[in-house]
């Protein structure tokens, strides 16, 4: 356990060094004089509540529609007898050996078709479907018994009653596993927002940290303060839902 800690360990005292201390070899653990200069010099570098307003708000409209269309999906692979169901399933599960790359011209061009270039919209449109997130679901609406549908109905519920009142409550767990990992990957996004939204604050806070890595010289605790507040919001987040977390993924079938 205390390796897997050991690099953020270093990251919190790199903060408190002087730059000239953290690119010194050998490197020493403890700062010889703790200063709080980093992170002053971070918030007059970097326009941090401008960005942090805009990967939240990116960050919140993707989680929500990544949660309603895995939801959605996962529902009628897993359900619903349609023609073609497990062809259409296995072509969605394919895309997931596909590179994310190569969606970036054509996804831009979308965006910029429907002129939301540097807009919010923009950061999340393209993060809102997930083959892995309707495979989550799809694995988590699997598992449950058919007795709890047939009752509904009998009860003369139909599909989207079923869904909301006993499958939806029913995959909560592994909800918040999806979207832990969505907001992670939302939170982490760099090259997407780098192409539309080259410029301004509309730009998330992963650009702004990326532009504190200089081309001939890098304040390293300046870089590690920055990141360091940047990762709260995901600490906060996976503290909160860790429970729900855990159970979603092992009621998956998942293994690591």
């Amino acid at each position: 356990m205390g390796y897997r800690v050991a690099p953020f360990v270093w990251q919190f005292l790199t903060t408190f060094k002087s730059n000239g201390e953290a690119s010194q070899t050998p490197p020493t653990f403890f700062p010889a004089d703790p200063s709080l200069d980093a992170y002053a010099t971070f918030f007059e570098t970097v326009p941090f509540w401008a960005q942090f307003t805009v990967s939240v708000s990116a960050l919140v409209l993707r989680v929500l529609g990544q949660l309603i269309i895995a939801a959605l999906a996962g529902y009628a692979f897993a359900r619903l007898q349609f023609p073609g169901r497990n062809l259409i399933f296995v072509l969605f599960i394919s895309m997931l050996m596909v590179p994310s790359q190569l969606f970036l011209i054509g996804q831009f061009e979308l965006i910029k078709g429907l002129g939301l270039l540097n807009t919010i919209p923009a950061l999340a449109i393209p993060g809102m479907f997930s083959a892995f997130g309707v495979f989550l679901m799809r694995q988590a609406f699997i598992t449950v018994p058919r007795e709890f549908e047939e009752a509904a109905r009998l009860d003369g519920a139909g599909p989207l009653r079923t869904f909301w009142y006993i499958m939806l409550p029913m995959g909560v767990p592994m909800l918040s596993a999806l979207a832990v990992l969505t907001s992670l990957y939302s939170w982490n996004d760099l090259l997407w927002p780098l192409i539309v939204s080259p410029a301004g604050d509309n730009r998330p806070i992963t650009v702004g940290l990326a532009g504190l890595q200089g081309q001939f010289g890098t304040n390293y605790p300046t870089l590690m303060a920055g990141a360091l507040v940047a990762s709260l919001p995901l600490i906060i987040i996976f503290i909160v839902l860790q429970r729900q977390f855990f159970s979603g993924i092992a009621s998956s079938g998942i293994k690591g």
